[in-house]
């Protein structure tokens, strides 16, 4: 058996930190990308889902792919993340409001990893968005390493 992180992402700052947590993990790990791919759980005994969030909100995929699996999912050792600017509180309530609290309850880590605004990847609206949310119209990017290692020791200690 295995572990699967299965993800989303909009702009690639998500799939970074799963390909970080993977390298960490030392041990078999599948990538996948639930925007395109649909992955066999039956084949993995631990799962991490993680996904960006976008206005408050979690990528639709994972909240799809955690609603369709909920009860495959409970048989695991599950692990979640997010992906976002927010950090202390705001980043904890945006983590617990993003996925069930079936799966919450029974995981071994949760964290949130950092996050990235990077304007030319953004389209007009979201630059100005992001512009008025932040204050800022420079890029930014946060990866929380120490966050993503406390992460990797509560999977595999957990």
């Amino acid at each position: 058996m295995s572990t699967l992180i299965a993800y989303a992402t909009k702009y690639g700052f998500t799939k970074t930190c799963a390909e970080m947590l993977a390298k960490k993990l030392d041990e078999k790990t599948d990538i996948c990308d639930l925007s395109s791919d649909r992955p066999n759980l039956a084949q993995y005994d631990k799962v991490i889902i993680g996904g960006s969030i976008y206005a408050g909100r979690i990528r639709k995929p994972v909240a799809r792919f955690c609603m369709e699996n909920l009860n495959a999912l409970k048989s695991k050792k599950l692990g979640f993340f997010i992906c976002g600017m927010a950090d202390g509180d705001d980043a904890q309530k945006q983590l617990e409001s993003s996925f069930p609290r079936e799966l919450l309850s029974s995981a071994v880590a949760k964290e949130s990893f950092g996050g990235e605004y990077d304007f030319k990847k953004m389209n007009f609206l979201e630059r100005f968005i992001i512009k008025r949310i932040s204050g800022s119209d420079k890029n930014q990017c946060r990866i929380m390493k120490e966050n993503i290692t406390r992460f990797v020791d509560q999977m595999k200690n957990g």
